[in-house]
């Protein structure tokens, strides 16, 4: 099985400009952007088997991180649309 990070840009490349601008211009989606990419990074590493853990904590993080995204994702296209 192949493992891999999902950094925000890789998942939606589309909004690279929007995400830039949210992470320099909107603290509160920095501080949410920089929140997943921590839970990423601990997601791969658990899935690399670098980080050990049960595997109802590793669904868990992956929970998160989905909602994590959504929440970012809605950002993301709240940002797009108002900058038209």
């Amino acid at each position: 099985m192949t493992v891999e990070h999902h950094p925000l840009i890789k998942e939606f490349p589309e909004y690279r400009d929007e995400i830039h601008l949210l992470k320099v211009g909107d603290h509160k989606f920095r501080e949410l952007s920089e929140e997943y990419d921590q839970l990423d990074k601990e997601i791969y590493r658990i899935d690399q088997d670098i980080e050990p853990v049960s595997d109802e904590f590793a669904k868990e993080l992956k929970s998160k991180r989905v909602l994590l995204k959504d929440e970012l994702y809605r950002k993301i296209q709240d940002f797009a649309v108002h900058r038209r």
